[in-house]
């Protein structure tokens, strides 16, 4: 009689899987650090950075499960947010600027930053408001003498627009839709492919954004390579004129901002806000 054949053993439960990575897809600029400070090398997290329309661009390839997009991108896939957190601004927000060398009345072409769809909407919509017209814009790399050279005006966003300390007058693009609208303006958030993160992944995301917080100091001062004059511009920029949630007030200036995109024809739909789940 032969010898039964021996029982495989089976290994423990997730033994021998791979362990899941979070893919994120961050923003570079300075605004974005406090959502991501901290989870550089954390164990099942993979946090690469880039400008803001090179990270939309990856989580529309399915490169990345969650990103840190432009606003707008967000109506071009069918995503979800993660809820509660943003950058975001209710007045001037210092790093979204429109530099001019005419009075705006007299713009004809706007040089505007190719490095995010939003803020290149946004000031159509803001020009189209208070000109009544629509000059000629030009999609060029963040140069600001390049960008003057070719036009009236320069749209220069993120850290660029930041640390511009030219004699050129400009628009502050968070100040004038909050003085057209009376809203907040939400730039940038993270978002996902419904059913790409778990409820403990977007708890971990918003939990980073509080530790960011409180790491404001040592952001800015690594920010600004040491430097204390920039570091403290870097440091009150964070604290005083980027918001960070994502509350009523900010969702309805999102509604806003896509109502009108859509009324210019800037994006093909307007949908609804749909959330990750964080319970």
């Amino acid at each position: 009689m032969s010898a039964p054949a021996p029982t495989a053993s089976r290994p423990p439960a997730g033994e021998g899987r791979p362990a899941r990575v979070l893919r994120l897809g961050a923003v570079s600029y300075l605004n974005a650090e406090p959502h991501v400070h901290g989870l550089e090398g954390e164990r099942g997290i993979r946090l690469e950075r880039d400008v803001p329309s090179r990270v939309a661009a990856r989580l529309h390839a399915g490169e990345v499960d969650l990103a840190m997009i432009p606003s707008i991108e967000y109506l071009l896939g069918d995503y979800a947010i993660v809820p509660g957190i943003a950058i975001g601004s209710r007045g001037a927000v210092r790093s979204v600027r429109l530099f001019h060398a005419l009075p705006l009345a007299d713009l004809r072409r706007v040089a505007v930053d190719a490095s995010s769809r939003t803020s290149a909407a946004l000031v159509r919509l803001l020009l189209r408001e208070r000109l009544g017209r629509e000059p000629e814009y030009l999609s060029m790399a963040p140069a600001l003498a390049d960008m003057m050279a070719a036009a009236d005006a320069a749209l220069l966003i993120g850290d660029p627009a930041l640390d511009e300390e030219g004699d050129l007058p400009w628009l502050d693009l968070g100040e004038e839709w909050t003085r057209t609208t009376g809203l907040p303006f939400v730039y940038a958030f993270w978002a996902g492919r419904p059913g790409s993160v778990t409820p403990e992944e977007v708890r971990r995301l918003q939990r980073a954004l509080r530790e960011g917080l409180e790491a404001i100091p040592a952001i800015a001062h690594r920010h600004a390579e040491g430097v204390p004059t920039r570091a403290a511009a870097y440091e009150s920029y964070l604290r005083t004129n980027v918001v960070y949630r994502l509350e009523e007030e900010e969702r309805a200036g999102l509604r806003e901002f896509y109502r009108r995109a859509h009324a210019l024809r800037l994006v093909p739909r307007v949908r609804e806000l749909v959330f990750h789940a964080d319970r």
